[in-house]
């Protein structure tokens, strides 16, 4: 009996259990194992009795992902609808979906919330490898820039080029839920990053929603100033003042993290911004009222940005500060010293996953209702690996060459 060859899309977070090589170091990391290999004799070989999963590869310009989380793959954030996450590794095609796939002259689009940014850039590139590999055409992408009104247009405009998918995010959950109601009523299966419309049910109104492990992410930044305090201190906390699900569990388990597990470390000041461009003004605020602060815990990596500049300004490099996402200019402040580190996601492997469930429908085959990637603790000692792991492809000389003693 001959075994049907499977093959897995991509390899998006890397277990535990599967040997990485070059790995950059973490504090307190699972250690990696050789793994063994044995072949049995042939005459021993059992018959198999289904098809068997091959370990599933990137493509040759990619580099394998390290499951992340301190060195965990366990995934602590919860879907919008309190959904259990299925790990993102877990999904996969076989050689015949595939070519079904292939087969079908497909269409999708995607819908971003924000483009401008590392993040949106990483993800678009994932779904764009992944779509390609598929034989699936992108006719259409779109940047909302944060408002809803124009991404309502923009789903419009999707509509009238009948994609037969949608990769979106929602810039407002529930301004913009009529209209990727009218889409999923037009037949378009629709797969969502980080959050859905409000209303929306998994199976019914959309396919699936894959987001990072922002829970997790929100653990980690605080365990970078936790222990850079040695437990003690004052700090101040920078946050998006918008009701984001996916901002909502980074500060939800920044806070949980610092009160249960650092009690001696107090949280002094907790401001709130909406523009992401305008937080050198919050951070200097924040300071000027609260002189004692020691560190800060800053939503995400642009706003973090800002906050670093006004304490350059006021003189107060001192100040420790962690944030989540990995983009280029916080990554080359964290070379530099100038930043503790951060959670990152991995937004290549998030877009491979969504393109993946965008197979999933166009097949009919059941998906999770929830899926996602590791957090990942970055931090100057791991930080090129890091980089790679996030973005798939080798961290720019700016920021090797920031890398200082």
């Amino acid at each position: 009996m001959k075994a049907k060859k499977w093959l897995s899309i991509l390899c998006i977070a890397t277990m535990t259990s599967v040997l990485l090589s070059g790995c950059g170091k973490e504090p307190a990391p699972a250690e990696s194992q050789d793994v063994a290999q044995t072949e049995a004799p042939a005459e021993e070989a059992p018959e198999p009795a289904a098809e068997e999963e091959t370990p599933a590869e990137a493509p040759a310009e990619s580099a394998p992902a390290e499951a992340a989380d301190n060195g965990s793959s366990e995934i602590k954030s919860t879907g919008p609808n309190g959904e259990t996450a299925l790990l993102a590794t877990e999904l996969s095609l076989t050689d015949e979906e595939i070519a079904q796939i292939q087969a079908g002259n497909y269409t999708a689009a995607i819908s971003f919330h924000y483009g401008g940014n590392d993040w949106s850039s990483a993800q678009q590139k994932g779904l764009e490898d992944t779509f390609k590999k598929l034989g699936i055409e992108i006719v259409a992408v779109t940047d909302a820039n944060f408002s809803p009104e124009t991404q309502v247009s923009d789903l419009e405009t999707i509509m009238a080029k009948q994609p037969d998918v949608l990769v979106s995010i929602p810039t407002d959950a529930t301004s913009t839920a009529n209209a990727y109601q009218r889409v999923a009523d037009s037949g378009t299966k629709i797969v969502f990053m980080d959050n859905v419309p409000s209303g929306f049910t998994a199976g019914e109104n959309y396919v699936s929603c894959v987001s990072a492990d922002n829970y997790g992410n929100g653990l980690i930044a605080a365990d970078l100033i936790g222990e850079a305090l040695g437990g003690k201190g004052k700090i101040g906390i920078i946050f998006y003042d918008v009701d984001f699900f996916v901002t909502n569990q980074r500060l939800e388990a920044f806070e949980k993290q610092m009160a249960e597990k650092y009690p001696e470390i107090e949280v002094v000041s907790k401001m709130g911004f909406q523009d992401e461009n305008g937080c050198d003004v919050v951070a200097d605020a924040m300071i000027t009222q609260n002189p004692d602060i020691e560190a800060m815990f800053v939503h995400w990596d642009i706003p973090c940005e800002g906050a670093l500049s006004a304490l350059r300004a006021a003189g107060r490099d001192d100040i420790l500060l962690s944030t989540i996402d990995l983009g280029n200019n916080i990554a080359k402040e964290i070379a530099e010293g100038n930043v503790l580190g951060l959670g990152a996601q991995l937004p290549y492997d998030q877009g491979v996953a969504e393109a993946t469930l965008a197979a999933y429908a166009l097949l009919g085959k059941e998906a999770p209702a929830y899926v996602a990637v590791p957090a990942k603790r970055v931090e100057k000692s791991n930080l090129l690996q890091a980089y790679q792991d996030v973005y798939h492809t080798e961290a720019p000389d700016t920021i090797k060459n920031a890398m200082t003693d």
